[in-house]
């Protein structure tokens, strides 16, 4: 799941929870928008936590000195 898709969740859970009075049979819509966010926020944290570690893991260049090359000979 994407960055774009976690904000969608928690933009259509807060939606669900604060800004409809609609009433369903067997379905509370308040607990269903707060799902919505959790599962949102969750997704956005651990997307954070896997960009983050793709970013950590970089390779360094080897440093070559001037002792190394003279070995080399």
């Amino acid at each position: 799941m994407g960055l774009g898709a976690c904000i969608i969740l928690i933009a259509v859970g807060a939606i669900l929870t604060f800004a409809t009075d609609w009433e369903l049979d067997g379905v509370n819509l308040d607990l269903v928008g707060l799902i919505l966010m959790v599962v949102g926020f969750i997704g956005t944290v651990v997307y954070a936590g896997v960009l983050r570690r793709r970013r950590l893991i970089v390779p360094a260049a080897p440093v070559v000195t001037d002792d190394d090359r003279r070995d080399l000979r």
